[in-house]
């Protein structure tokens, strides 16, 4: 269809070849960084998950397919029972248990059984994350020992909701912190006495 001339005002040819616009890189993290920076936000990124009595070759099929390195465990209902990790479904000491106490085979083994339950997961409130930096968030998972923590968001008329998840594991690999160096370190606590070689 032929623009009239009306619509056809201000257009004209390319005279050279123009640069592209690139999007401004982000700025390196730091712990002076707004802690928000290393939340996974629910709202706006797709995190893989499975229910509960998904076999745990299929949910490390599923991680390995989005290079991820957690998943969220959904109970019947579609909420949080837990978190899987890729460590825990190739292979450790909680198949082992799970193999025991349910008497089956490795196969048998479902992501729940092997999950961190949400029940020992700690949680903070999104208002309250907002006021942090990475060094406070940093200070915090240190204090606890957790490797993961559920940031939520919601008021007292209703019960919260999961708005992110941040992991102690990204927060190290973007501080640039080699976990690879650290064989003994489970928790984030572990990280920073092997790196720092003194409590925070």
């Amino acid at each position: 269809m032929t623009l009239s001339l009306h619509a056809q005002r201000g257009l004209s040819y390319l005279q050279q070849h123009p640069v592209i616009e690139r999007p401004e890189p982000p700025a390196p993290l730091s712990w002076d960084s707004p802690a928000l920076d290393v939340m996974i936000d629910l709202s706006r990124v797709e995190v893989p998950g499975v229910a509960y009595d998904t076999p745990i070759d299929e949910a490390r099929a599923t991680m390995e397919q989005h290079k991820v390195q957690q998943q969220l465990v959904m109970d019947a209902a579609g909420r949080l029972s837990g978190i899987v990790t890729l460590r825990e479904v190739i292979g450790g000491r909680r198949i082992t248990i799970a193999m025991h106490q349910h008497d089956i085979a490795r196969n048998e083994v479902t992501a729940g059984m092997v999950q961190t339950p949400c029940e020992s997961l700690h949680a903070m409130p999104l208002a309250q994350l907002e006021r942090l930096s990475v060094g406070q968030l940093i200070e915090t998972l240190r204090a606890s020992g957790d490797q993961y923590l559920l940031v939520t968001q919601g008021d007292r008329e209703q019960p919260p909701r999961l708005r992110g998840l941040i992991s102690a594991t990204d927060i190290s690999r973007a501080l640039r912190l080699d976990l690879s160096l650290l064989p003994g370190a489970r928790s984030f606590a572990d990280i920073c006495q092997v790196v720092l070689g003194h409590e925070l």
